[in-house]
């Protein structure tokens, strides 16, 4: 069964607050939309960020969207201000989830 990396059939917008990160990942296609329902579960995205140890992941479904939330507790280093990391925040964290790959048959 191939697998394709998310970038393909989807999106990504995020947010970050303190050391929380919001990422919606919003599908290109409708038709596409139920297969990241069933791929990309709090987690997966949970094992997908494991070296960030996130304390937790909520997924919250958005279907006449399209779309996901991903709220991410503790993934920033405390946050954007107290962080060492240079930029390991925001899209950057986004283009990690869109890396992320899914089976398709």
């Amino acid at each position: 069964m191939p697998e394709i990396p998310l970038y393909d059939l989807a999106h990504a917008r995020t947010g970050d607050k303190g050391n929380r990160i919001n990422i919606s990942l919003i599908a290109y296609r409708a038709e596409d939309f139920a297969l990241l329902v069933e791929q990309v579960t709090a987690q997966a995205v949970a094992r997908h960020f494991a070296h960030r140890n996130p304390s937790g992941v909520q997924r919250y479904v958005l279907p006449k969207l399209g779309a996901m939330n991903f709220v991410l507790d503790d993934v920033l280093d405390g946050g954007v201000n107290d962080s060492l990391n240079l930029d390991a925040h925001g899209k950057a964290l986004s283009f990690h989830l869109l890396a992320m790959t899914v089976r398709r048959d």
